[in-house]
């Protein structure tokens, strides 16, 4: 049996993973809130918009990728969605966990551009966490739709509780959003060899 038979995403699964999704931009909008000191609203909501709006795209562009493959790689579907999840769950885990002086060189302002590298940046692991969903029985615009606003409330959020909590309370948030990820993983492949 196809993952795609096997497993769908509750509402609560949906929940976790766009918000798993967002807390790499959590962690750098924490750095950049704390550099900047007391960002404008104006920055805050630039951030959270386009931060947003790159990871809502992203997962779209992994599962239009993973839906042209799917008819070939079937037999496997599963471990391929496992692998992903747990792949970018781990690396999530491991940035959390590992020391990154170079976060803490974020310059006050940064330009659109920079802006938008980082958010593309950030947002790769949607696309292949895009790519999973691709093997599953889902409503990529819901979800994607879900990871977008996720996003943007948390990178707007994490503009401006920066200057609070501090860059590591931001590490040990994405350190916990990898490790969900690991385990939405393990649930799809659980349910599958269940089936």
């Amino acid at each position: 049996m196809r993952v795609r038979e096997a497993f769908q995403m509750s509402f609560f699964a949906i929940i976790v993973l766009a918000f798993s999704m967002s807390m790499d931009a959590f962690a750098v909008s924490v750095g950049r809130g704390a550099a900047m000191g007391r960002p404008r609203l104006s920055e805050t909501i630039r951030t959270g918009v386009v931060f947003g709006v790159v990871e809502a795209i992203t997962p779209v562009i992994g599962w239009g990728a993973g839906v042209a493959a799917a008819n070939f790689v079937s037999a496997v579907d599963h471990w391929i969605a496992f692998s992903l999840l747990a792949a970018v769950g781990a690396n999530m885990l491991h940035a959390a966990i590992r020391n990154r002086p170079e976060e803490k060189e974020v310059r006050p302002t940064m330009s659109f551009a920079v802006l938008m590298a980082t958010a593309i940046g950030t947002s790769l692991d949607a696309m292949a966490v895009g790519v999973s969903l691709a093997f599953l029985q889902v409503n990529i615009l819901v979800i994607a739709t879900a990871i977008g606003a996720a996003t943007f409330l948390m990178s707007s959020g994490g503009m401006l509780v920066g200057r609070l909590i501090g860059e590591r309370f931001g590490r040990i948030a994405e350190g916990v959003a990898g490790v969900a990820l690991i385990g939405l993983g393990g649930s799809i492949l659980y349910e599958h060899l269940l089936a």
